[in-house]
């Protein structure tokens, strides 16, 4: 498949991706600029299996009347005419294609008669965690998806199996295949989340030994892909309970036992994420923790310094006075002793001697975290990325 450039979305591109106000609804509002649909067949039976590449819409029709499952994969939104003659073939009521191609929908299910559709989005870590809107409709012999055109995607596994001829994919049909398509996107999410685990729990070793601004901003940005996390998988959980609850739904019953599998999955991944959500909350609090206490340090061993040096400071300026001895017995007469600034030096020397010894006898000198809590931390963190 040629590559597909990915292009990040403008400031203001979101409100843009909402339509115009007061269009008609139904409309179409392709962005500009948009990637021309590559419209990709998988077509498959017991027996034997198609991939190829169509065109023209009217290709896929003699398709669908000579396979038993036809999966249309359709990448990029640039040509609202495809769309519309895909809408036409497939019977695609023009508010689910207007939802289609407005990539910013919240996960939602609905029914159209016979038909399901079901938003959803695929979740992929690069340099930061990247989302893209993916749609499905759902016929008695046929898949139709779209995807925005990003590079790269869910679905290469049910395409390994469908040729490999694994498990029962190809002897199931289109709800199965659904399935196994919805199925991917939400595994897809447990690598994501690993990933996120392993940043957070670097930062968390990172907040302890030697925390900085970065660490916070680091952590920030983890709590905002979380949160992104969160607001796929809560909708996609309902959409899924919508599903399940409708008895006319095409799905049959024994894929719908898959469909509770996908269900109780997302169960599991939002507890990862509110799990995960919670520790980058903590980590703010660990890092202004932390970050008070090497402020502690430094302000304990300047305070020992000082109180240290005191006394030091009070004899010097004592004997920098500039009394003179001749002129009154009690005018510093030890300014005349043979030993005196020897003597004077010892004083002091004993002096600090004695008040550093004080403080280490009372413990001044220990860190405030010592370095066995710090292990024990590390310790926990291995705990806890033994989750996955």
């Amino acid at each position: 498949m040629p590559d597909r450039k990915h292009k990040k979305k403008r400031p203001g591109s979101l409100a843009r991706q909402s339509g115009s106000p007061g269009a008609l609804p139904g409309t179409l509002c392709v962005e500009p600029g948009s990637a021309p649909p590559e419209i990709r067949i998988t077509a498959y039976g017991k027996e034997d299996f198609l991939e190829t590449t169509v065109q023209d819409v009217a290709q896929i029709r003699p398709l669908l009347d000579q396979w038993p499952v036809v999966w249309v994969d359709v990448e990029g939104f640039g040509d609202g005419t495809t769309l519309r003659a895909l809408s036409t073939l497939f019977d695609i009521h023009l508010l689910a294609l207007e939802d289609v191609v407005l990539v910013h929908q919240r996960p939602k299910a609905e029914l159209y008669g016979d038909r399901v559709f079901f938003i959803t989005r695929m979740a992929q870590v690069r340099q930061d965690l990247e989302t893209e809107q993916v749609s499905f409709f759902l016929g008695k012999h046929f898949v139709l998806t779209f995807q925005q055109g990003a590079p790269g995607d869910s679905f290469d596994r049910v395409r390994h199996h469908i040729r490999a001829n694994a498990g029962i994919l190809r002897s199931s049909g289109a709800d199965y295949l659904c399935y196994s398509l919805i199925d991917a996107v939400i595994d897809q999410f447990f690598p994501v989340l690993e990933h996120l685990g392993d940043r957070l729990e670097a930062l968390e070793t990172e907040a302890l030994a030697r925390p900085s601004l970065d660490t916070v901003s680091r952590v920030h940005a983890i709590k905002g892909q979380l949160l992104s996390l969160r607001r796929i998988v809560w909708p996609m959980r309902e959409a899924l309970q919508t599903v399940l609850r409708e008895p006319a739904s095409v799905f049959t019953a024994e894929t719908r036992i898959y469909l509770r599998d996908c269900h109780d999955n997302l169960l599991q991944i939002m507890d990862l994420v509110e799990t995960y959500r919670e520790l980058a909350a903590g980590l703010t609090d660990l890092y202004l923790s932390s970050s008070s206490n090497r402020m502690n340090e430094v302000m304990k061993v300047l305070t020992i310094i000082a109180t240290i040096f005191m006394p030091l400071s009070f004899l010097a300026s004592l004997y920098g006075m500039n009394f003179d001895p001749e002129a009154s017995p009690w005018n510093m007469p030890e300014l005349r002793s043979h030993w005196g600034y020897p003597a004077l030096l010892a004083v002091m020397a004993l002096i600090a001697l004695g008040m550093v010894l004080s403080f280490w006898w009372n413990g001044w000198f220990k860190p405030t975290l010592p370095a066995m809590e710090i292990e024990e931390a590390d310790g926990s963190n291995d705990s806890q990325g033994s989750t996955f």
